[in-house]
């Protein structure tokens, strides 16, 4: 049996199950890639405080032994970022890619846990724009991430596109904004730029809340992909489809949340 594709996820673990490495690994699992994961903090949710989010960083050492456990001892096809929290871990990450000349990288800039409305560290932001998005192979924004970056306020494909502009002079091979549900029409919007071209991807829009984890989702499939030698825009496209199907079958798992569902694709074709 030929070896799988590897690939390495430095992200936040989510204790409910359905976003950060969690959802990366099992997309990379239904990608048939081995994944490996750096965890730079922990997420939990109160139960009796109608599911609020409590954040547990871990130490730099912890997270720099992670890191060189895999890109210094196994070595990736492609890795991905998460939500990394502090300007320390940004730096410590940044410092690592160079370190280990790493190839096939996607920067899923995660501000915020699904369910807050405020950015976790504001300074992350300019950190990421400055240390991380000209690392990346692409850079996966939402559209609120996106207008971080840009400081474009975004409410439609044109003003997505100009962000996606602003973002890629940030030095980021391609820029994927994800639009999702945030446009106000009746399609899931997403807009790829590469420096000269647009691409827009989209699907009808599903009428669900059970969405948690999806951005993480997305990121993770595009990840899966190139470790598999897909170009970006191809690799996208099959992320775009994995995405839209996990949704499709999101399922509540409490009273406050639903995933997304990670093997739909499986379904789809059973």
């Amino acid at each position: 049996m030929k070896a799988p594709a590897k690939a390495l996820t430095i992200a936040g673990s989510d204790t409910s199950g359905g976003a950060g490495l969690q959802a990366d690994i099992k997309t990379f699992q239904e990608y048939g890639v081995y994944g490996m994961t750096a965890i730079t903090v922990l997420v939990a949710q109160d139960p009796k405080n109608n599911w609020a989010h409590d954040v547990y960083p871990l130490s730099l050492e912890a997270l720099e032994a992670q890191i060189d456990t895999v890109l210094g001892g196994i070595g990736v096809d492609a890795m991905k970022t998460g939500m990394l929290g502090t300007v320390e871990i940004i730096s410590l990450v940044a410092r690592k890619l160079d370190e280990y000349a790493v190839k096939n990288v996607v920067i899923d800039p995660v501000m915020i846990c699904k369910g807050t409305d405020e950015v976790l560290h504001p300074e992350a932001a300019v950190a990421i724009s400055q240390m991380l998005a000209p690392k990346a192979t692409v850079i996966t924004p939402n559209v609120f991430e996106a207008s971080q970056l840009s400081g474009v306020r975004i409410q439609s494909v044109e003003t997505m596109k100009e962000a996606a502009v602003k973002i890629h002079a940030l030095g980021p091979k391609y820029v994927l904004i994800k639009g999702g549900s945030k446009l106000g029409t009746d399609k899931a919007i997403d807009i790829l730029y590469d420096g000269k071209d647009f691409t827009v991807f989209e699907t009808p829009k599903i009428n669900t809340t059970y969405t948690h984890g999806a951005g993480c989702t997305y990121a993770a499939s595009i990840t899966a992909g190139l470790a598999q030698g897909l170009a970006v825009p191809e690799a996208v496209g099959k992320a775009k489809n994995f995405v839209t199907q996990a949704i499709q079958h999101g399922f509540p798992i409490n009273s406050y949340v639903g995933p997304t569902y990670h093997a739909a694709h499986r379904l789809a074709e059973a």
